[in-house]
């Protein structure tokens, strides 16, 4: 699938400090490259969407957090393969389309196509490897066979609904040195239980080995999409084993930095991690890196609330998305924090002081912030630290001819992605 245009990122002299990114699995920092290999191919997944509203505000804060990582590793001279999925068939997909009378398969393409404009106006790089789950079907059901060849997984009886054939992974027979419950998110099983039902798994289906066990295939209903699962019968995928699959199949094992919001830690970066080491014994990833919540009005910003702030309404209203993305880069990555007019307010003056300051700037005073946005986006992506930077840059005194303003705006755009 077509992911979006590539910006241009213009060159700039110098590289970038090794980064050093927050590790969830581990509580700790931790460099994304040998100390010997500074300039190694880095390789990233991030969560996509799943298309059946328009991208908010909590979206693009996570996908503007991993393209600044993606841009920190290129400007130190790596070369990145980014892969990003969209959960285009599922529960709330469907749910969408059937009340508004609308196709599904219509209604996935229509958001996904407004992703993918809110990504070009945010100055987002694209991903090399843009896959959907239904594209991916026929990479996913073998995975499962072999899963169950394995008793790995295995198939619970009918439910109230009376359809047979839904196939779940067996959480604690799949434990091996590459993966075991909680490897990820360091929960208790008491954590883990409120968020599996909170976060789409079904704990009380009758017939599971454990209230844990994931979702691997669900077998056909009427009414729903299905396709053929091999062995599996018809059906479709459960969301763990798509990015698992994905993944290993668009990337090294382990990848460098598996990414997406907090709140994809459990259930959904575990059991991914888990349906891969479960295949082959090796780790998904090296580093979980997850975003904060984005709010609004003292809730969490989501669609199920209905509390959203769109860049795409933003955008029609004829905000910039160059101060869209200046209030994103304003909040460290890992808070949770809200949105407010306020925010927007602050980043439109910081964007018109900064434009105003480059008439004036120097190469030396160009070469100077370069290097401190340099120095604080490998700290954790400390991004409000280098808009700070930006701050006392633009606060200094006027008397240069201006010859850094190219070098600089250069700068700004390849590092931060905000275009002056």
């Amino acid at each position: 699938m077509h992911a979006w245009n590539n910006p241009e990122v213009p060159q700039v002299a110098g590289s970038a400090p090794t980064l050093e990114l927050f590790n969830t699995a581990t509580g700790a920092r931790q460099a994304t490259a040998p100390a010997d290999e500074a300039i190694a191919p880095a390789s990233m997944y991030v969560c996509g969407i799943t298309p059946y509203d328009a991208t908010h505000m909590g979206h693009a804060a996570t996908y503007v957090t991993f393209d600044l990582v993606q841009r920190t590793w290129r400007d130190a001279g790596r070369t990145v393969a980014y892969t990003q999925n969209i959960t285009d068939v599922d529960d709330p997909l469907l749910e969408r389309a059937a009340a508004t009378n609308v196709d599904w398969r219509e209604l996935a393409e229509s958001q996904i196509q407004l992703f993918r404009d809110d990504m070009e106006a945010l100055n987002v790089i694209p991903p090399q490897n843009y896959i959907g789950a239904v594209e991916s079907i026929h990479w996913l059901v073998p995975v499962v066979e072999q899963l169950l060849d394995a008793d790995l997984a295995y198939r619970v009886p009918a439910g109230a609904d009376g359809v047979e054939g839904d196939v779940y992974f067996d959480t604690l027979a799949a434990q091996n040195d590459a993966w075991k419950l909680g490897a990820v998110s360091n929960y208790d099983r008491e954590t883990m239980l409120g968020f599996f039902a909170e976060r789409g798994g079904d704990p009380d289906r009758a017939g599971k080995r454990d209230a844990l066990d994931p979702l691997l295939w669900r077998a056909a209903r009427e009414g729903e999409p299905s396709w053929d699962g091999g062995k599996l019968g018809a059906g479709r995928p459960g969301w763990h084993i798509e990015c698992s699959v994905i993944a290993r199949k668009t990337l090294p094992a382990p990848f460098t930095v598996q990414g997406g919001g907090s709140d994809l830690i459990f259930p959904h970066h575990e059991f991914s991690a888990a349906h891969a080491a479960a295949g082959d014994n090796a780790e998904l990833a090296q580093t979980y890196v997850h975003t904060g919540m984005v709010g609004l009005d003292g809730e969490k910003m989501s669609k199920s609330l209905g509390n959203l702030v769109l860049v795409s309404k933003l955008r029609e209203a004829g905000v910039e998305p160059v101060a869209i993305r200046a209030v994103l880069l304003s909040q460290h990555y890992r808070s949770d924090w809200f949105w407010t007019e306020q925010l927007l307010a602050a980043a439109q003056q910081r964007v018109a002081a900064w434009r105003q300051a480059l008439a004036t700037t120097s190469n030396e005073d160009a070469a100077k912030v370069v290097e401190s946005i340099r120095k604080h986006m490998a700290d954790d992506i400390d991004a409000p630290s280098a808009l700070e930077a930006l701050d006392r840059w633009a606060a200094q005194p006027a008397g240069s001819n201006g010859d850094g303003a190219e070098a600089l705006r250069h700068g700004i755009d390849a590092l931060l992605g905000l275009k002056l």
